[in-house]
């Protein structure tokens, strides 16, 4: 009897405490790329297309050169298996609803005007950023 009551005492415990490593939801997702390597470039955008598919909301932030992702005149390698470059991946971000901006110091450092972005990527406004950057339930992951 003892024994039983034991027994259903741990299997109450265990089931009022959440399983460990068991992976909390997350809806909004904020990216920020600042990696000169390709396939660094790469890999966040696959994992940025990967969690908008699982739902999340997905927006992500390029700074220093990564913002040469944004150019409309920019071209890069295919990165295997699927031959397809980090910026093709990008825009079916973009087309999947993902916002994607360059830091705010990135256009005039870079010695570019706006209107050598990609159509739907803008310059990100410190404030706004600042804001997404804290925002609860916003995950940030950096590359």
């Amino acid at each position: 009897m003892i024994k039983q009551a034991i027994k259903v005492s741990l299997m109450a415990a265990l089931l009022a405490v959440p399983a460990v490593g068991q992976a909390e939801s997350v809806d909004k997702v904020l990216i920020t790329l600042t990696s000169a390597e390709q396939q660094t470039r790469g890999m966040a955008m696959v994992l940025g297309n990967t969690m908008q598919a699982q739902g999340a909301k997905v927006n992500v932030l390029l700074c220093d050169s990564a913002g040469d992702m944004a150019l409309k005149d920019h071209q890069s390698a295919q990165l295997k298996p699927k031959n397809v470059t980090p910026e093709q991946l990008m825009k079916k971000l973009m087309k999947g609803g993902a916002g994607v901006q360059v830091c705010a110091l990135y256009l005039p450092n870079k010695g570019v005007k706006a209107d050598s972005l990609l159509e739907g990527v803008t310059a990100a406004k410190p404030a706004v950023m600042a804001k997404a950057l804290t925002e609860p339930g916003t995950r940030v992951f950096n590359f």
